[in-house]
């Protein structure tokens, strides 16, 4: 039988529910101290870890921890800076042209809008929510690969398209919740609900889940697959 919106909309509280009570505390995990280290540490995020993310942006913020620094750097030095992470040419291209349009723009304040943020170089959607919640505590949905795998998984969305998954997911959630939504989601997503395989039999989530048993469901096997906080740190 097909869900109603309704009937939808209530589960989502649920799930959510249970994910709130596993996830308690969530945070960003990508160490910043102001708006700008964040939109430089989102956009050095792509295709990389969190965690080899955090081993660099020290050195880098220290460094260039302004846009006006960051505008007038040497790409070179940037790009010696950041080569661990991969892809590191077109992401010192980025680091420094949104620094330098941040500077012309916009005063040398990253600007507190996704209509703007998204003007940046190497600033989506994805990055430009991650900014809003995080550093101006401006609700948003971050829809990263495990965002958008969960919301599938939960029966919220059936699209690949992280604009409609975005819309259709911040229908069934307060919007006031939607920074934390996303949090949550994704530290499902790294530490339970796996792309390949995923701890079914280890989710406080199971009952509620539409594809419960895609994945392990041995509680005693499932266990072993899952991850911890400080896999990540």
């Amino acid at each position: 039988m097909r869900e109603s919106q309704a009937e939808k909309k209530k589960r989502a509280a649920a799930i959510y529910r249970g994910l709130t009570k596993r996830y308690p505390n969530v945070r960003c995990e990508l160490d910043f101290e102001t708006p700008f280290q964040l939109t430089v540490a989102t956009v050095l995020s792509a295709q990389c870890t969190d965690k080899r993310v955090n081993s660099v942006t020290p050195r880098l913020f220290k460094k260039y921890g302004t846009a006006k620094k960051m505008a007038s750097a040497d790409i070179h030095v940037i790009e010696e800076i950041i080569h661990p992470l991969g892809f590191f040419h077109s992401k010192a291209r980025h680091l420094k042209g949104l620094s330098e349009k941040i500077m012309h723009d916009f005063n040398g304040e990253v600007p507190p809008r996704i209509e703007d943020l998204v003007t940046l170089p190497g600033v989506g959607r994805k990055t430009a929510n991650v900014v809003l919640g995080h550093a101006f505590d401006i609700p948003g949905i971050t829809v990263d690969t495990h965002f958008g795998r969960l919301s599938r998984r939960f029966g919220w969305t059936t699209s690949e398209d992280p604009v409609k998954v975005e819309h259709e997911v911040g229908a069934l959630i307060p919007q006031k919740e939607w920074t934390n939504l996303s949090q949550r989601m994704i530290w499902h997503g790294r530490r339970i609900c796996h792309s390949r395989k995923p701890a079914c039999g280890a989710c406080p989530l199971a009952k509620l889940c539409p594809s419960f048993g895609i994945g392990e469901t041995d509680p005693i096997k499932a266990t072993a697959l899952l991850k911890s906080d400080e896999d990540f740190k």
